[in-house]
């Protein structure tokens, strides 16, 4: 959970202009090209293979997926131990309500924190850190979201975007050994992109680094905003405009010390929500950077910063699935005890669904977490960018769809701060503080809007490589026709078996056969969804993309159906347990079968919305505003 407000839109670099081969780029002005170019440039360009894509393409391949990845018992164990002390740390030092009104995270807590590790959960043991694999620092994400959003925010800048994942995944040896354990220690750390001109389009980057006569050092002049923790760092990854002749958009990244001259903190901003966080302008002026302090390589800034926003954007959903879980409890004992009507108000019907819909989808986005959370386990430098994108995008939505019912539910006793309900002998239960503190969740790490077509660039990049050369008109009409032919002959075998009724196929024996029906619907859904993506870009062509609503339909439909499929996997894992009793088991079948419909409502919904095709209208009636 990047909480940079900022970052939001940074992710949408790689999204909104990169359709690059799709596009006509001799209709664009100098700005959109370069900001398209830029886009290009930075994207993995590995082939996604992953669950997700090919779940777009309509071919899942649920064998990445099952059987569900579980923990291993040590590493169960290393995992409890830490969070058996962050959650004494935050029961006697911590008091959320108090830092919300004061703004402040007080001195005393941080120390607390620091002394446990808790600046360093996955840095490595041989710099001082804890060393803990994501799943248990997705688990800490949980816990802090539950707990404080302030806390939740100031930990994950620090570790998920600060210093430390971009030093463990590009840092020299000597910068991780420099730098890492005094992040672990405490010390910490932010990250720099978004300037006023510079939210989705780093084309327009000002701040700019010269290398000085000597090559020693770079000249950093510049100003940054929305930096979260900015205020409190000893280290930031900045980035910055290295242009040369060749490359005169190109960005490097930076480690900058806040104590070196030139550095200037010139304002800490302050928002609706999130009261303590510590976010700020930063100023930099005639700058000296050490050479050595370049992160990633000269001209590598935005893979740099995209990059660790992939891996890092797993933990916004983490600390999601902490607040809904917090919600539930609110919500459902709050139904369980308040009499309306002569009986308790979960029994009527209108609270029953929230709080049922509220448990299947708090279900499911930790089911996601996990799954993406085991992915990076594997290999730290897996390719999870559509899939933390997915999970983000879902989780972010969901969770405050769950934070807003549980303020219906909870009435005026919701609206009311913890302060007045204590003073007048209420049981304070902090909804309204955390109401405040979840909006900006859909907002930072990506907007649901960016990460809409950051997602819709990732569903088409295989039909891109088979088909884009055909319609792109900077192309020679021979090399064109060429294409069309070869696209021809992929898709007259590929969308024929798009039609063909087929399920999970082998991949179903893996799952509990109570939810064997579900997987294959997800299975059929997902050649739904290919074919009518496919007939949707062969009737727009290269006009596809700026119907962005269109395409939104498409990213939600795929979402729902890659989340579905892990919410079926977690709860077939569950019940291979030998341990649950059959009470246990029938209510885990019950909850992810009702969730199975409400995916398949929302999914309806989405496939109706497609055939609606009102986003023409809507973006008439917007230009005469």
């Amino acid at each position: 959970m990047k909480t940079k407000v900022e970052e939001t839109q940074g992710g949408a670099a790689s999204s909104a202009g990169s359709n690059a081969s799709l596009i006509d780029m001799s209709r664009m002005n100098a700005g959109q090209r370069a900001a398209l170019e830029m886009a290009e440039a930075a994207r993995d360009e590995r082939n996604n293979a992953g669950l997700a894509a090919g779940i777009f393409f309509g071919e899942p391949n649920f064998d990445l997926l099952l059987p569900f990845p579980k923990q291993s018992v040590e590493d169960h164990d290393q995992g409890d131990a830490f969070l058996h002390r962050l959650e004494e740390v935050l029961d006697k030092h911590a008091d959320p309500d108090e830092i919300d009104a004061s703004g402040e995270i007080p001195d005393a807590l941080l120390s607390e924190l620091a002394s446990i590790g808790a600046f360093g959960i996955k840095i490595p043991l041989k710099y001082g850190g804890l060393g803990l694999s994501q799943t248990n620092y997705s688990r800490a994400a949980m816990l802090l979201g539950s707990r404080c959003g302030n806390l939740a925010a100031l930990l994950s800048a620090h570790q998920s975007i600060g210093a430390p994942q971009p030093l463990i995944l590009f840092g020299t040896d000597e910068q991780k050994a420099k730098y890492l354990p005094r992040c672990a220690r405490g010390e910490i750390s932010a990250f720099a992109l978004t300037e006023n001109d510079v939210g989705s389009d780093p084309a327009r980057m000002k701040t700019e680094a010269k290398l000085d006569a000597s090559g020693e050092h770079y000249i950093l002049n510049g100003e940054k905003l929305w930096c979260t923790n900015g205020t409190k760092a000893g280290m930031i990854v900045v980035m910055a405009k290295t242009p040369t002749a060749e490359k005169p958009h190109a960005t490097t990244a930076f480690i900058v010390e806040t104590s070196w001259p030139g550095v200037e903190i010139i304002h800490r901003c302050r928002f609706m929500g999130l009261k303590a966080l510590y976010n700020g302008v930063i100023h930099f002026e005639n700058v000296r950077v050490p050479v050595a302090n370049v992160l990633g390589g000269v001209g590598r800034g935005l893979k740099v910063a995209l990059t660790t926003l992939n891996t890092g954007r797993i933990t916004l959903p983490a600390a999601c699935t902490g607040l809904s879980q917090r919600c539930l409890d609110i919500s459902a004992r709050w139904a369980k005890s308040r009499e309306q009507w002569g009986q308790p108000i979960s029994r009527h019907a209108a609270v029953a669904d929230k709080l049922s819909r509220m448990a299947a989808d708090t279900f499911a986005m930790e089911s996601v977490v996990r799954y993406v959370s085991s992915l990076v386990d594997r290999d730290k430098h897996a390719d999870v960018r559509l899939e933390a994108a997915l999970g983000k995008l879902w989780g972010s939505e969901k969770s405050w769809r769950i934070m807003d019912d549980t303020m219906q539910l909870r009435g005026g006793r919701g609206f009311e701060t913890a302060a007045s309900l204590k003073a007048r002998g209420e049981p304070v239960e902090p909804v309204e503080r955390l109401f405040r503190d979840a909006r900006i969740n859909t907002i930072f790490e990506g907007s649901s809007e960016i990460m809409r077509l950051f997602i819709a660039r990732e569903a088409l990049d295989p039909h891109l490589k088979i088909g884009a050369a055909a319609v792109n008109s900077t192309l020679p009409w021979k090399v064109r026709a060429k294409a069309a032919l070869r696209a021809a002959g992929f898709y007259a075998g590929w969308l024929p078996k798009k039609y063909l009724p087929t399920g999970a196929g082998d991949a179903g024996d893996l799952i509990h056969p109570e939810l064997q029906a579900d997987l294959n619907a997800v299975a059929r859904l997902s050649k739904v969804l290919a074919r009518r993506l496919f007939f949707a870009m062969a009737r727009n062509g290269p006009k596809l993309e700026k119907r962005q609503i269109l395409l939104g339909h498409f990213v939600d439909v795929g979402t729902e159906l890659f989340v579905w499929s892990c919410a079926l996997a977690n709860a077939g894992s569950r019940l291979t347990d030998s341990t649950m009793s059959d009470e246990k088991i029938a209510k885990v079948v019950r909850l992810v079968k009702f969730f199975g419909k409400v995916t398949r409502e929302r999914i309806a919904a989405s496939f109706a919305k497609l055939r609606a095709e009102i986003d023409t209208e809507s973006w008439k009636v917007a230009q005469e505003l």
